[in-house]
């Protein structure tokens, strides 16, 4: 099975609550053609849309796409950056009920080939380059197109090289059939813990209720503006309440290419964003160049940082440095959702994730074996609710140890609750790196270096950072006859893994240290190879 669905009376349930609406995500953009044509809904640069104008741009690009022979229910790989083609293009496909498969920019060729292989994908959308590295996405795309036979088109956004211009892809809009609200809207990416992403099915159903509730969570109406600094492709910045929740509510999206705080001070100062999403790295990063940066922000009235953990005493110097409401969001795009409200007293936004979203998210914190925890002690959160996944996209083996047999999903995180409700995430249980709100995946990394010809074993561990919280050391055991090993970062590179992924420390090692029962111990081994607080880049080496 493709898709695992909720049990009838759960569907019942979320309908009764209003949660949800039986409306197509098609729809958000059409209100706000309707009901406010002529309002901003999109910046980039000196480029202005009305909401009439991305509107009929979806609908033109639906029809475009649906000459190319892109029908509902085909998946196409969306790998763009925060481009204004990425908006009506994400619309075109709702409305045509295909399924965006949302790649990140920093996505090389494994990750493509997968997500293309995985989904059986016919179109694979790309920028030309990345203007920063000069990365050439096209030359990236002719790899993928190799491997994977679906792919009948790569479309280009920019310079298309040997590809389709996406700018060509226009056609007289027609009506379609709406596709069910029951039925997937879209597939994100999970950070992954068991090598290569899953994909996560979002219903349009419920991902409008993600965003709908978000926006109200958050407190935004037709004057808020929000910037999109972190890449759309990210469940964060795009629906929590992110780039569709302000679109929900009549405000305006303005894009920004860069987090840097010289690039995105100066946006916030020529758009006047009122709200953005950030990791906690940049937050903290946003907090110092305020110092010294000159652009006027005084329009930001809130931060949301989540993406990875918030230490307490950075959180309390956030919403000072900046002038501006912070408010610290906890979530996956699995689903669940937590949010600090609007208001709450200081000590409660820098020590807590706040409260879930919705009044049925179910919430249990469990022990090894499934049975709650004492109240106010750390334990296995696992949940259920109207916008939480059910089952991971074309995954039946690895849902069995997801989910409980009730639909519970293992979020891997470890967490507790406070007298009043409120979550504090104290860890996660999962073999992945948290580098900077980027996830890596240990076991993928893992098997990725034992390729390598020198090395009999490896095992990855995170090891303390200030500033990204934790960096991704690779320890390595090698075989006998290399003292050494060439440069790692280049061996990966040719692999085509994402550069956030390779390795920030390489560490040889002459054994693992091991647990009773004959696994690596990841904790020892984590604490025997983390840096000392004052090393520098030239003890980065084995010991």
């Amino acid at each position: 099975m493709d898709v695992v669905s909720w049990p009838a009376e759960f569907v019942e349930r979320y309908r009764r609550a209003g949660y949800w609406r039986g409306r197509p995500l098609g729809d958000l953009l059409r209100d706000g053609a309707r009901e406010h044509p002529d309002a901003t809904a999109l910046l980039c640069g000196d480029l202005l849309w009305s909401y009439a104008e991305l509107d009929e741009r979806s609908d033109r690009l639906a029809a475009g796409l649906a000459e190319l022979g892109i029908r509902a229910g085909d998946r196409v790989v969306v790998q763009l950056p925060n481009v204004p083609e990425m908006l009506p293009l994400l619309f075109a496909l709702f409305r045509l009920g295909a399924l965006p498969v949302l790649g990140l920019p920093a996505y090389r060729s494994s990750e493509a080939v997968h997500l293309c292989l995985s989904t059986d994908a016919v179109a694979y959308v790309i920028p030309d380059t990345d203007p920063d590295t000069g990365f050439d996405y096209r030359r990236l795309a002719e790899e993928v197109r190799a491997k994977a036979p679906s792919l009948r088109h790569v479309l280009v956004a920019g310079e298309p090289g040997a590809h389709t211009p996406l700018h060509e892809i226009d056609a007289a809009p027609r009506p379609w059939p709406a596709p069910r609200a029951s039925d997937p809207a879209l597939l994100l990416v999970s950070g992954g813990t068991t090598g290569l992403p899953k994909l996560i099915p979002r219903t349009h159903d419920d991902y409008f209720y993600n965003l709908r509730a978000s926006a109200e969570v958050c407190g935004l109406d037709e004057n808020s503006v929000y910037l999109a600094v972190l890449p759309m492709g990210h469940n964060f910045p795009l629906a929590c309440p992110g780039v569709l929740g302000v679109l929900h509510v009549g405000g305006a999206v303005a894009l920004c290419p860069s987090p840097s705080p010289e690039v995105a001070f100066a946006a916030i100062e020529r758009f006047k964003a009122t709200v953005t999403a950030v990791v906690p790295p940049l937050a903290a990063l946003w907090s110092q160049a305020v110092q010294w940066n000159t652009a006027d922000i005084s329009s930001l009235d809130l931060l949301q940082v989540g993406g990875a953990r918030l230490s307490p005493d950075t959180a309390r110097l956030i919403g000072p440095a900046l002038g501006c409401e912070l408010q610290q969001v906890f979530g996956m795009a699995e689903g669940l959702l937590s949010y600090t409200r609007r208001g709450d007293d200081g000590e409660t936004v820098a020590t807590t994730q706040g409260l879930p979203l919705c009044p049925d998210d179910e919430i249990r914190i469990v022990d090894e074996a499934d049975r709650d925890v004492p109240p106010g002690a750390v334990g296995s959160l696992i949940t259920r609710g109207p916008y939480t996944l059910r089952g991971y996209y074309r995954a039946p083996t690895h849902n069995l140890r997801a989910f409980t047999p009730d639909g519970f999903y293992r979020t891997g995180d470890l967490v507790r609750l406070t007298p009043e409700g409120r979550l504090v995430v104290e860890g996660r249980e999962k073999d992945l790196v948290n580098r900077g709100g980027d996830k890596v995946s240990a076991d993928e990394l893992q098997n990725h270096l034992r390729a390598h010809p020198a090395v009999l074993d490896a095992a990855v561990v995170p090891v303390p950072d200030p500033y990204l919280g934790e960096r991704t050391c690779a320890c390595l055991l090698l075989r006998e006859g290399y003292d050494d090993v060439p440069d790692m970062a280049a061996f990966l590179h040719d692999r085509g893994l994402a550069a956030y992924k390779i390795p920030d420390v390489v560490r040889i090692c002459h054994s693992f240290p091991l647990t009773s029962v004959g696994k690596v111990d990841k904790r020892e081994l984590a604490r025997s190879v983390a840096p000392d607080p004052g090393a520098t880049a030239a003890d980065l080496r084995a010991r």
